[in-house]
């Protein structure tokens, strides 16, 4: 990319932040009819006529709403989920590209100050490290999730940014990613291309499907800016003693390490990072695994919102910094899909938010789940179990 075109890139970023907002036209209905709407609105951002062409051949993938509605990998509990994603071909592969990209690497800690296995980690999860970055039309999947009224404020800017993408030549307008819009070895949308794209390999350009260089530093750049804080730890396992008050383990108690401490929780390999504000988290309850979690983690949560896939790929990140594999504990057995659904629909009887009744032990089901267990003089370790459902 020359700087002709990188200058248009922050000044088309700039005027999206500048301009007043557009009227929207709603979500759902005829697709010709909205798709006009936001061609204006694309058009009113700055978007020149590639970039509106583009927008107007845009078309619905039924397919995406399928996978949208059904991402049934995240009913897996953790053990199982990382079992399944860090294998030891993706251990073997992640340690060499440390090795065949520390240059590259190096420069992305000096940078922004994430470490080279935090990068490592998300690279290889998100995309087998560039092996396969999906083949939907990245276009048609966002318009689809934009139409659709279940994320519309998600993806409709998305799709006035690829639009500009596609504008200014940095994309193609038949580039192909994941169903859900996610572009490169990184998988990031388009608006994060747009603002945070970075060109690692000094050619000009920022090519995050091709260039392993500009994914690093494009990732490393993203998660400098949700608030990654550099030379601090993100993820550490512990062993916990047999009895605790378990209710404040989870994301919604922060507490310092030393009162953790206090409390006989133990650096399962070695002596625990102070800090004043970490979590304990316990994913399969409190004998399953133990890590405390720092103020970094929350980046992870930034990146994505499942619990079980952010914990997974902080840990990933150990395992390529050089952490033994995790103990998996003796946790007692968790719910199946049906009996997970059956408890949510009690949980929400009672009048606790879960969310949607899919099956998915998510943030609203585990807190309702604790508070339960407390009410009930059950261990309050948030990990649904037949005696508690059985006790509702």
């Amino acid at each position: 990319m020359n700087n002709r075109v990188r200058t248009a890139m922050a000044a088309a970023a700039l005027l999206a932040t500048a301009l007043p907002a557009q009227a929207q036209t709603p979500c759902g209905g005829d697709f010709a009819a909205w798709k006009k709407g936001v061609i204006e609105e694309a058009r009113a951002a700055g978007v020149g006529d590639a970039g509106l062409r583009a927008l107007g051949s845009a078309q619905v993938n039924p397919a995406v709403i399928k996978r949208d509605r059904a991402q049934g990998v995240f009913t897996l509990d953790f053990v199982t989920f990382a079992g399944k994603l860090i294998s030891q071909n993706r251990m073997d592969v992640g340690r060499a590209k440390l090795k065949q990209y520390a240059s590259t690497f190096e420069r992305a800690r000096t940078e922004y100050g994430v470490a080279p296995e935090v990068i490592a980690a998300f690279w290889g999860l998100e995309t087998d490290f560039g092996g396969y970055q999906g083949d939907f039309n990245t276009l048609n999947s966002i318009a689809t999730l934009a139409h659709d009224c279940r994320r519309p404020e998600l993806f409709r800017p998305q799709l006035i940014a690829l639009a500009k993408l596609i504008d200014l030549g940095v994309v193609p307008r038949d580039i192909t990613g994941a169903w859900a819009g996610e572009i490169g070895q990184v998988q990031v949308l388009p608006e994060d291309y747009l603002t945070k794209g970075r060109d690692g390999d000094g050619d000009g350009q920022i090519r995050l499907k091709t260039s392993a260089p500009d994914a690093i530093m494009t990732a490393a750049n993203f998660l400098k800016s949700l608030g990654w804080r550099a030379n601090e730890p993100w993820l550490v396992e512990v062993s916990v003693p047999a009895e605790m008050e378990w209710y404040d383990a989870g994301l919604h108690a922060a507490l310092p390490v030393a009162e953790w401490q206090a409390r006989g929780v133990k650096g399962r390999n070695g002596p625990l990072p102070a800090s004043a504000e970490t979590h304990l988290l316990l994913p399969m309850g409190r004998k399953g695994p133990a890590f405390i979690a720092y103020p970094n983690f929350r980046v992870f949560l930034e990146w994505n919102q499942s619990l079980t896939y952010v914990t997974t790929a902080a840990y990933f990140a150990t395992r390529l910094g050089g952490a033994p594999r995790f103990d998996t504990g003796n946790p007692e057995p968790g719910l199946n899909q049906a009996q997970m659904k059956s408890l949510q629909k009690k949980l929400a009887a009672k009048g606790y938010d879960v969310g949607k009744i899919d099956g998915i032990l998510g943030s609203g089901t585990r807190d309702a789940v604790r508070k339960e267990q407390r009410r009930l003089g059950l261990p309050a370790d948030a990990w649904p179990t037949a005696k508690l459902l059985d006790a509702l």
